[in-house]
């Protein structure tokens, strides 16, 4: 792939130079700057009425203030099973929320669906991983593994990542 200088009129795209590191400083010490805050409520909106492949909005309930949370997330399938993958890693907030809510949450798409985040064992995220990131483009410049890398790179960093699975909530 060739790299390409863009002019400022231009949308950023992926082969762009300097892509990733304008994507990964959205994200300072893996938290969402005001810029990627915005991007994420339009994109909210879209993945809300359907119209964006493989996303969902997750809501959880804020840890402390009880207040629904939402964040659109990439949901991959493998083997039939649903997952949801935290790019920035265990300490960002809806990762928190859901592991202080028991896995307790609702994915958005078209409708809303009442459902319970398993959190798979380190050892099982590989293969999920490799999935993710070949689907979740935005992913890419957050994720230490490149998605093309050896099944055994993302074996390495599986514990650096935690990956859910996604369950239709039962009662």
């Amino acid at each position: 792939m060739t790299l390409s200088k863009r002019t400022a009129s231009e949308p950023a795209r992926i082969g762009d130079v300097g892509y990733f590191e304008r994507a990964r400083a959205r994200y300072p010490g893996g938290r969402p700057n005001e810029e990627a805050r915005e991007i994420q409520r339009r994109f909210m909106r879209i993945v809300e009425r359907g119209l964006a492949p493989f996303s969902v909005v997750l809501e959880t309930r804020g840890r402390t203030s009880g207040q629904p949370r939402r964040v659109p997330l990439v949901m991959v399938r493998r083997r039939g099973i649903r997952y949801l993958v935290s790019m920035l890693g265990p300490d960002v907030g809806w990762v928190r929320n859901a592991r202080a809510a028991g896995g307790r949450a609702a994915i958005i798409r078209r409708r809303r669906e009442e459902v319970v985040l398993t959190e798979v064992p380190t050892a099982e995220r590989a293969p999920i991983l490799r999935r993710y990131l070949l689907l979740a483009l935005g992913a890419r410049p957050h994720m230490s593994v490149r998605w093309n890398s050896p099944l055994r790179e993302f074996e390495r960093v599986a514990g650096e990542y935690p990956v859910f699975r996604v369950d239709r909530a039962t009662d």
